[in-house]
């Protein structure tokens, strides 16, 4: 397969279950959830321990994108395993994987989209790098600091407070769109559209 026929591979990390759908930790599923709808598809079992959902993404023509949607069902620190079968499965190069994530050094609700680089802390980056390499697309979504004394794995496992659920919609909306530019336009279209 050429790497112009290859799909791009876009996961949103999260902790599957029911208890973890309104954590901040788990915005990278809010954003594949959205995006799943955007394109028409459900989300469906994988033999890769994740849920995908394959379909077309764009206008018709030459930016119009084949995509592969998924969200691993294992718990955030192993997410490397199924990202590695899916790549693998639908043979991806690397360049066009796409981790959605929360960040804790990025004020809420912004947004940043890089090509690579380190994990800072997050287990999630971290277990995809050490399967994978760093050098996936990342678009990264502004969580802030836990306020205090807080641990961040309280404050990432909590939910979004009442004040910045106002903004939850719009922010999860400006990041799959920022996805959505980032599969058809590239990187630096995308960086100078929605890096806040």
């Amino acid at each position: 397969m050429s790497d112009d026929a290859a799909p791009w591979l876009i996961v949103g990390l999260g902790n599957p279950g029911p208890e973890y759908a309104g954590n901040r930790h788990n915005i990278g599923f809010m954003v594949a959830d959205l995006l799943a709808g955007r394109i028409g598809g459900k989300f469906k079992a994988h033999k890769a321990r994740a849920q995908v959902v394959e379909g077309r993404m764009g206008p018709p023509g030459p930016a119009n994108r084949r995509v592969v949607l998924a969200k691993p069902m294992t718990y955030m620190n192993l997410s490397g395993g199924p990202v590695t079968a899916l790549r693998d499965f639908y043979k991806v190069p690397l360049e066009r994987i796409v981790a959605i994530h929360d960040e804790l050094d990025i004020d809420y609700p912004t947004l940043r989209l890089k090509l690579g680089g380190g994990d800072n802390g997050h287990n999630g980056l971290k277990s995809m790098t050490k399967s994978m390499g760093p050098d996936y697309h990342r678009v990264r979504c502004g969580i802030g600091r836990p306020p205090g004394r807080m641990q961040v794995a309280d404050f990432v496992l909590k939910d979004f407070s009442s004040t910045e659920r106002k903004e939850l919609d719009w922010f999860v909306d400006r990041a799959a769109d920022a996805v959505e530019c980032l599969v058809q336009e590239g990187l630096e279209r995308a960086q100078s559209g929605y890096n806040s």
